[in-house]
C-alpha cells in the first residue's frame, strides 16, 4: 500500500526571493495522525497547499494515496478531505443543507447522499440542530460541522488546518475526541497548540525555514531531552545576553538558550542546579522574576530544534 501522503524535496519560492520550502520532505502512513508544527512563515501552509493541489511546487515530488498531485490532481482531490482554518460553512444554510451541498460538489446524489448526511449529523452529535441556520450555532458545533463536511465523500486522507483555533477549552476537548475517533484515516494536522499536538498526533514533524528540523513521536522527541528543563525569567531591564553568558559557564547546565527575557537550559538534576544558576546571575547583578523546573515538554523540544518558542497566532 502506498503512503497516504508522500512529499520529497519540495521547493517553493515566492516573488522577491522568499523561499517558503527548501527541499522539504515528509510522509504520512495510512491511519496515522501527523502533526505539522512550526511558526508563521515556516512553510506549513505552503506544504498543505501543494499537497491539496491548490498550488504547485517549483521542484520536488508529492503524492496523495499514490496520485501525483501535479499530474493527476483530480484523482488526488477525490482522495482527500480538507478542513480549512476559517471553515467553509454557508451561515444562512442549515447544517443538513451545508452537508448536502458538499456532497453535490463530489458528485453524490439521492438516497445515498441523504444516508451519508444523516450518518455524519449523528456521528458529530448535530442532529438536533440539523435544520437550523448554522449562523445560530455555537463555535464548537460549527467546527464539528466543518470536519463532517470534509468527510462527506469518505476520503482516505484528511487535512486539518488549525482545527480548534478560537474555540473555548470545552469545545476544544470535544473536538479532540471527535478527531481521535476518526480511525482508519490518514490525517495531517497543522496546529500552533503544542498540547493539541501532544494529545492527537502519533508523530510530529517540526518545520522551520521551509525545512524539517525534527520528527518523531511526541514521547520520543521529549525523551531525547534527558534530565530536567530549567526556565528562568529575568526582568525586562536586565541584560539578556549577559545573563545567558553567566549560565553558559556552569557545568551543571547545558543547551542554554535565551528567548526574549526567558532563559532555558537542560540539567540532570534541575533542583540542584537552580541555586548555582541564581548565584551566577546575582554575581552579575541580574535579578530573577521566576524560576521553574519541569520534565521535558514539547515546548522544550521545539525550543531545542527551532531555537525559539512557538508563538501562537491570534
Amino acid at each position: 500500500m502506498p503512503a497516504a501522503i508522500l512529499a520529497r524535496d519540495l521547493v517553493k519560492t515566492y516573488p522577491k526571493g522568499v523561499r517558503a520550502l527548501d527541499r522539504l520532505s515528509l510522509t504520512v502512513e495510512p491511519g496515522e495522525i501527523v502533526g505539522l508544527l512550526g511558526p508563521n512563515g515556516a512553510g506549513k501552509s505552503t506544504t498543505v497547499k501543494i499537497l491539496t493541489t491548490l498550488t504547485r511546487a517549483d521542484s520536488g515530488h508529492a503524492e496523495v494515496m499514490g496520485h501525483d498531485v501535479t499530474r493527476a490532481p483530480g484523482r488526488a482531490r477525490a482522495a482527500i478531505g480538507v478542513v480549512a482554518q476559517r471553515g467553509g460553512l454557508d451561515p444562512a444554510a442549515s447544517g443538513r443543507e451545508n452537508l448536502t451541498l458538499q456532497g453535490h460538489l463530489f458528485g453524490l446524489r439521492g438516497a445515498g447522499l441523504r444516508r451519508r448526511v444523516g450518518e455524519l449529523l449523528e456521528r458529530f452529535d448535530l442532529t438536533g440542530a440539523a435544520d437550523r441556520p448554522t449562523r445560530d450555532w455555537s463555535g464548537g458545533m460549527q467546527r464539528r460541522l466543518d470536519v463532517a463536511m470534509g468527510l462527506v465523500h469518505r476520503p482516505e486522507v484528511l487535512f486539518l488546518d488549525e482545527p480548534t483555533t478560537g474555540l473555548d477549552p470545552e469545545a476544544r476537548t470535544a473536538l479532540w475526541r471527535e478527531i481521535k475517533g476518526l480511525t482508519g484515516l490518514a490525517i495531517l494536522l497543522t496546529t500552533h497548540y503544542l498540547d493539541e499536538a501532544d494529545r492527537l498526533a502519533d508523530r510530529l514533524v517540526i518545520v522551520d525555514g521551509g525545512r524539517v528540523v525534527a520528527e518523531g513521536s511526541p514521547d520520543r522527541l521529549k525523551g531525547e531531552l534527558r534530565g530536567d528543563a530549567v526556565h528562568i525569567e529575568i526582568p525586562e531591564t536586565a541584560n539578556g545576553p549577559q545573563a545567558r553568558a553567566a549560565l553558559t559557564g556552569l557545568p551543571m547546565l547545558r543547551e542554554v538558550t535565551l528567548d526574549g527575557m526567558r532563559l532555558s537550559a537542560r540539567a540532570d538534576d534541575g533542583a540542584a542546579a537552580v541555586p548555582a544558576a541564581l548565584a551566577a546571575l546575582d554575581a552579575r547583578g541580574i535579578g530573577v522574576a521566576t524560576v521553574t523546573v519541569a520534565r521535558p515538554s514539547l515546548d522544550d523540544v521545539y525550543l531545542r530544534h527551532a531555537g525559539r518558542r512557538l508563538e501562537v497566532s491570534a
